[in-house]
């Protein structure tokens, strides 16, 4: 059975509060398909480098986070690209991005 999901421009509403309330800098830097739209979180760490994260669904039918681009944070440069690159391939993608440098923000379900 899979998990109910909510509406990409919900969880994106939902993640920015939670943010402001932790005093953490966030943005939307991309609008997708506010129903269907996936969306790819990037955490700025503001030292030249991001972590980027992408949903994924595991065997069980359960939410996951798997982190794009290894198992590292990666140089900015290659995370806008990476980005752009995501993007062309789907149109309906919302970017949400957070400045985290102390690694504080919590994601809502496992990485992969």
């Amino acid at each position: 059975m899979t998990e109910a999901r909510l509406k990409a421009s919900i969880w994106v509403q939902a993640q920015l509060r939670l943010c402001d309330g932790a005093c953490l800098a966030a943005a939307v830097a991309r609008r997708g398909d506010p129903d269907a739209g996936s969306v790819l979180l990037r955490l700025n760490r503001l030292n030249g480098t991001s972590d980027l994260f992408v949903p994924v669904t595991g065997d069980d039918g359960a939410r996951r986070w798997m982190r794009a681009g290894g198992p590292e944070a990666i140089p900015d440069q290659a995370a806008e690209a990476y980005i752009r690159r995501q993007v062309d391939i789907d149109p309906d993608l919302w970017v949400l991005e957070i400045e985290d440098p102390k690694g504080r923000y919590a994601l809502d379900h496992p990485v992969f």
